[in-house]
């Protein structure tokens, strides 16, 4: 019995293993279902918001880090917060992507996405993965995904779009916002914003 739960374990961990997407191709699947998912839905194409937000919590939120991202976009004042409040922080903070994440959908209506090898040394736990949209008659976007292995897999935690990273760009405000009100007073304005 013990060895058939052994060889049953095994298994399990290997065919996990094999299922494991690497940094590249994750965003390649991921990318792809977005974009699949738009071409072949009426109601996306035409800028239904609500399918937007389903088709984010779907397809796209399961795979960043917001705990992260909400680090990385406070800053320094992260490390004065209870655990209390980042977990308010990183709450009100993924509301807040959702939200934009939502909003670009509607964005890559008619483009394809071509991702750039990446370059990775072996064992690395970070990387970041290029891919460019292209839209006939229009110059590629370049979009950078920064990702970071987790123990549940490879995780975004910043988005790069034309060289203005979506998480850093929000650092100033949160810092002025924590420096002038303190940390509830960022978790307030968080809160205001997802209103």
């Amino acid at each position: 019995m013990r060895t058939a739960l052994a060889i049953l374990s095994v298994l399990f961990s290997l065919g996990v293993a094999a299922q494991e997407l690497g940094p590249e191709e994750l965003v390649r699947k991921v990318t792809a279902d977005v974009l699949e998912a738009i071409k072949s839905d009426k109601d996306l194409q035409a800028g239904d918001r609500k399918k937007s937000l389903q088709l984010a919590e779907q397809k796209v939120l399961p795979h960043v880090d917001f705990r992260e991202a909400a680090q990385l976009a406070v800053g320094k004042p992260w490390w004065n917060a209870t655990p209390a409040q980042r977990e308010r922080i990183v709450t009100e903070f993924r509301s807040l992507l959702i939200r934009i994440y939502s909003n670009a959908i509607d964005t890559y209506r008619g483009q394809t996405m071509q991702v750039l090898p990446v370059r990775m040394a072996a064992g690395a736990t970070e990387t970041t993965v290029r891919n460019r949209y292209l839209k006939p008659g229009a110059p590629p976007v370049p979009v950078e995904y920064a990702m970071k292995k987790t123990p549940e897999g490879w995780k975004i935690y910043d988005i790069t779009v034309e060289g203005v990273s979506l998480v850093l760009t929000y650092r100033s405000e949160f810092e002025q916002v924590t420096r002038s009100s303190g940390i509830d007073g960022l978790i307030k304005r968080l809160a205001e914003k997802n209103a």
